[in-house]
Formats: C-alpha cells, sequence, structure tokens
C-alpha cells in the first residue's frame, strides 16, 4: 500500500477544499492515486469538492484589453490580497493587457522585454515590487485576432473571459461572456466534449447513485 504523506493530504485539501481527514480517507482508498482521490471526495462529497480545483493558489488580478479585432487577458499575480487592490497594481495590469494585444508577444519573457515608460515591461515590474514591497509576476495571458467581433466579461478581477461573436447585438457576445464566466463551459458544444470525460462523469454519477 502506497504512502500518504501530509503533503498529499495538504495537495489534495488545496484542490478539493474537503476536510483533512477526509483527504486521508480517499487518498488511502485510492492507494495515492490522487486523481482518484479526488473522484471518490466528488463522489462522497458532492460538488463541493470540486469547487478548488482550478483556482490559482496566487493572489492577483485578470485584465482584459480588446481593440477592434484583437483582444487580450493577463493574468498579474502578487502575494496579498490587499495588493491586488493597489492602484498602481491595477493600473500596470490594465498597460500588459494593452501591451499584448498590441505587440503580440511569444510569450511572457519577451513580453517582458518590451518597451515601456522608457524602460521596459519587466524594469517597470521591478520598481512596482520595489514600491509596493511585494512580489509581482506576470503569470501568463492570451491574444486572440479575429476578422469577427469579439466581447471580454471580467467578474471581479479573479475570472477573465473573451469571446468571438458575430451579429450587431453587441449585447449578445457580452451576455455570453458572462454566461462562460458563471458555468465554465468545455466546449462550443456537446459534440465537442471529449469522451473521456464523458465516461469520467458518468462513472462519478453512477457511483453517487449507488451511494
Amino acid at each position: 500500500m502506497a504512502a500518504i504523506t501530509a503533503s498529499m493530504v495538504a495537495e489534495l485539501r488545496a484542490k478539493t477544499d474537503a476536510p483533512m481527514m477526509e483527504c486521508k480517507k480517499a487518498l488511502t482508498e485510492a492507494e495515492g492515486d490522487m486523481e482518484r482521490a479526488e473522484e471518490l471526495l466528488r463522489v462522497k462529497l458532492g460538488n463541493k469538492a470540486s469547487k478548488a480545483a482550478s483556482r490559482v493558489t496566487a493572489e492577483g488580478i485578470i485584465t482584459a484589453h480588446i481593440d477592434g479585432g484583437v483582444g487580450s487577458l493577463v493574468e498579474l499575480n502578487c502575494e496579498t490580497d490587499f495588493v491586488g487592490k493597489n492602484d498602481d497594481f491595477l493600473a500596470f495590469g490594465k498597460t500588459v493587457a494593452e501591451i499584448v494585444a498590441k505587440n503580440n508577444p511569444a510569450d511572457v519573457a519577451a513580453l517582458g522585454a518590451l518597451p515601456l515608460e522608457s524602460s521596459t515591461v519587466d524594469a517597470v515590474r521591478l520598481a512596482l515590487v520595489g514600491k509596493i514591497g511585494e512580489n509581482v509576476s506576470i503569470r501568463r495571458f492570451v491574444r486572440f485576432e479575429s476578422a469577427n467581433k469579439l466581447a471580454s466579461y471580467l467578474h471581479g478581477t479573479r475570472i477573465g473571459v473573451l469571446v468571438e461573436f458575430t451579429g450587431a447585438d453587441e449585447q449578445v457576445g457580452k451576455d455570453v461572456a458572462m454566461h462562460i464566466a458563471a458555468m465554465k463551459p468545455v466546449s462550443l458544444s456537446s459534440d465537442d466534449v471529449p469522451a473521456e470525460l464523458i465516461a469520467k462523469e458518468r462513472s462519478i454519477a453512477e457511483q453517487k447513485a449507488a451511494e
């Protein structure tokens, strides 16, 4: 039988928000298989166990920028929620999203080397670190360019969505973006859902019914 360590229990708890003892029991039953243990918790505890599965542990914000047919989303991280509300931090995040949309950098390193305020993005980031006293990092970004229309939605500063759509009604794009933020769909249609995901969810539902 696989040894269940405290770090494994802590990792599963961070993913699921389940009680520590329940996490240990699930890992024991799953013989150390983290994915199987998460499934067992979902069966036993319901949806609560999956609430934090995709949560990023760092504090920070999501920023969005749309200019015509080009849009971007940026995740900017910090150490505390307090700094996540700092005006300079928020302004930097907004500026970085604009730079991503305009310059299309290949990765975070390339983004950091782009010019900003007679210096570079990374130099401005380091200056911000010195000013606010916390580490600040650009974790990731996405950029999308389309001949169609784009709409974005930010749920607070923690969830960001960018949608490509056609049609005259601008509100439709915004409404769809908001719905995506709320429901987190895995595909555009049911035909595109991976077969292995369907099988996994069916198995969990059957186990719940058996319980």
